[in-house]
C-alpha cells in the first residue's frame, strides 16, 4: 500500500507563500561539458545564449524572480542544478538544450517531462543528456550506481513518479506552442523520459530540446541571433502564460489559485510517450465530477493527487482521507479530490487537513453543478 501511495503522489504546482514567481533557468552542459557539437555549433553555447535571453525577458516582470543554474561557461554538476532549484523553493524548473542525432535529417523541437521512456528514441535522448555525469567525480556513488550507457539505469531514474506531472505537462505544452515559428520547424510534441537533471527536483520541471544541432539548417537557425531571439521569446511567453494561468497575473496571494482551463487542449495518456496537442483547436473536454452524490450549485474541493491509474476511492489509497472523489480527462489522467464544501472557509479547513496528511501540494478547486469552473469565478 505504501508503494501504491508513493506511485500516485500528488500533481500540482508549488504554490509557495511568496510574492514572486520563482523560475530556475538551467542552461544545459557548460565548461568542459560541451554537449552536442555539429557543423561548428556547440550545444553549451546555444543553450546559454537562449537561457540568458529568456531570463532577460522574464526579469522585466517585477513579480517574477529568475535564478540561473549557470550564467557563464562553467561546468555545473547535475545534482547541484537540482539543489539550486530546491533550495530556492522555486515555482518551476526549465532546462534548455539542443538535440542531436546521427541521422542529420532529424529536425524539430520537443519538450520532455519526467517519466518513463516509451520508445528507443526517447531513451537515447535521455542517455545522451545523462552522460554528463561521467565528468563528475564519484558519479556512480552520488547517483546510486547509475551507468549512462545502461538502459536499465536510465529507466530506473523514473520509478514512475507522477508528482507535479499535471503541471509539468501544462508548462511543456505551452512551450511547444511558443516554439512554433514561421521558420517551418517540426513540432515533435511533449514526451516523457528519465533525465537525471529532473529526477531530484520537487516542483513542475521540464527539459526543452530546442532543435537538432546535427541538422545543418536547424543548427544554423539556433546559432543565429534571430533564431535565438525567437526561441527565447517563445519560451519566455510560455512561462509567463503558465504563471498567469496558474498563479494569476498579480504579485501573488496567500490563497491557492485554481488551475484554469489551458487555451490549447492537452491529451495526456497514462505514462506514455506523447502528450498530443492537436493540430486543430477543439474545445477542451469539460472536467466533470464523477461523484454520484455531487452537490448542485457552487462546491469547493481540494485536489490532492493526479495519476494515470484509476484508483479505488478508498481511504487506504489516500493516506486515510475519506470523502474522496475523482475527475478524469479523456479517461487517461485521473485527478483525485478531498472534501465537498459549500463555502470557501470550510474548503480551507479541508485543505489544511489534506496537507496535514502529507499532501503538501494540495490546492482548492471549484465546481458548479458538477462542472469544474475557475476558482475566482466561484468566489464572486
Amino acid at each position: 500500500m505504501f508503494v501504491l501511495i508513493a506511485l500516485i503522489t500528488f500533481s500540482t504546482a508549488n504554490f509557495a507563500q511568496s510574492s514572486k514567481f520563482k523560475v530556475v533557468l538551467d542552461a544545459g552542459h557548460g565548461g568542459r561539458d560541451i554537449g552536442a557539437t555539429y557543423h561548428g555549433y556547440a550545444e553549451k553555447d546555444i543553450a546559454l545564449n537562449v537561457t540568458l535571453k529568456v531570463g532577460k525577458i522574464l526579469m522585466k516582470h517585477s513579480n517574477i524572480e529568475v535564478i540561473y543554474t549557470r550564467d557563464s561557461d562553467v561546468f555545473v554538476e547535475l545534482n547541484k542544478r537540482a539543489s539550486i532549484a530546491n533550495k530556492n523553493n522555486a515555482s518551476i524548473f526549465v532546462s534548455i538544450h539542443c538535440n542531436a542525432n546521427v541521422n542529420t535529417a532529424a529536425e524539430g523541437y520537443e519538450t520532455y517531462v519526467m517519466g518513463m521512456h516509451r520508445n528507443a528514441s526517447n531513451l537515447e535522448v535521455a542517455k545522451f543528456e545523462n552522460e554528463v555525469v561521467t565528468l563528475e567525480k564519484d558519479y556512480k556513488f552520488k547517483y546510486n550506481g547509475y551507468d549512462p550507457k545502461s538502459p536499465e539505469s536510465a529507466i530506473g531514474t523514473t520509478l514512475m513518479q507522477e508528482e507535479y506531472m499535471d503541471n509539468s505537462i501544462a508548462l511543456a505544452s505551452r512551450v511547444q506552442n511558443g516554439l512554433a515559428t514561421n521558420f517551418g520547424r517540426k513540432d515533435r510534441r511533449v514526451k516523457q523520459a528519465g533525465f537525471l537533471v529532473l529526477r531530484e527536483i520537487y516542483m513542475p520541471r521540464i527539459l526543452i530540446e530546442m532543435g537538432f544541432i546535427s541538422n545543418k539548417r536547424e543548427g544554423a537557425y539556433m546559432n543565429s541571433e534571430e533564431g535565438q531571439n525567437e526561441m527565447a521569446n517563445g519560451i519566455a511567453n510560455a512561462i509567463i502564460s503558465y504563471k498567469n494561468e496558474f498563479y494569476g497575473s498579480g504579485g501573488g496571494s496567500n490563497d491557492p489559485i485554481e488551475k484554469p482551463t489551458p487555451k490549447t487542449p492537452e491529451k495526456v495518456e497514462p505514462i506514455v510517450e506523447k502528450v498530443v496537442v492537436p493540430e486543430s483547436k477543439p474545445t477542451k473536454p469539460t472536467e466533470v465530477d464523477t461523484n454520484e452524490n455531487q452537490s448542485k450549485g457552487i462546491v469547493f474541493k481540494v485536489q490532492i493527487a493526479a495519476s494515470g491509474k484509476n484508483l479505488e476511492l478508498t481511504p487506504s489509497n489516500f493516506k486515510g482521507l475519506n470523502n474522496i472523489s475523482m475527475i478524469s480527462e479523456n479517461g487517461t489522467l485521473y485527478k483525485y479530490m478531498y472534501g465537498n464544501a459549500s463555502n470557501y472557509n470550510d474548503a480551507k479547513k479541508d485543505l489544511a487537513e489534506a496537507k496535514a496528511k502529507g499532501f503538501e501540494g494540495a490546492y482548492i478547486i471549484a465546481f458548479k453543478d458538477g462542472k469544474k469552473i475557475n476558482l475566482q469565478e466561484a468566489l464572486k
